[in-house]
């Protein structure tokens, strides 16, 4: 049984509010521009994102950081959490690092929003290395995240 017209233009009008909310956070972010962090995709709820380990992101041991496996997974998160229209922020994240990252790996993280209740959602990553059906796993992240009332949505 297929959607019908009401529900397609309710999944494009969404799908288009989480386009905009992406450009716009994507003219703001500092952090992951400095970082080399490329947005894949978005989708309402959902989000992928991308970076190239580089020799920036090495850690003594020469493999990428688990600070920048964070930032990853924390931005993938910052876009599937705010595709909806409302600004939002995380409150809080863990993360499981599973297996290390090496020089020139490119890591794709994937967000699934997993819940919303009130203000609050939960976020599921996980971050790979590649993008196949047979990509490696490297970390497991989950968020949390709160709606802020009074902060400009970004647009």
């Amino acid at each position: 049984m297929s959607a019908g017209p009401d529900a397609e233009a309710g999944y494009a009008e969404a799908q288009d509010v989480a386009d905009r909310v992406a450009a716009a956070m994507l003219r703001s972010d500092r952090a992951a521009v400095t970082a080399g962090l490329r947005l894949v995709g978005v989708s309402p709820g959902a989000a992928t994102v991308a970076m190239r380990v580089e020799e920036r992101h090495v850690n003594g041991h020469g493999v990428c950081h688990g600070g920048f496996l964070f930032l990853l997974a924390d931005a993938a998160m910052a876009y599937a959490c705010n595709s909806h229209g409302v600004s939002t922020l995380a409150s809080g994240a863990d993360i499981a690092f599973l297996r290390p990252a090496a020089l020139g790996d490119e890591l794709v993280a994937h967000a699934v929003e997993r819940a919303l209740a009130g203000r609050s959602g939960l976020y599921d990553v996980t971050v790979r290395i590649g993008d196949g059906p047979d990509a490696t796993v490297v970390a497991e992240f989950r968020g949390r995240t709160r709606q802020v009332p009074g902060l400009a949505p970004p647009t």
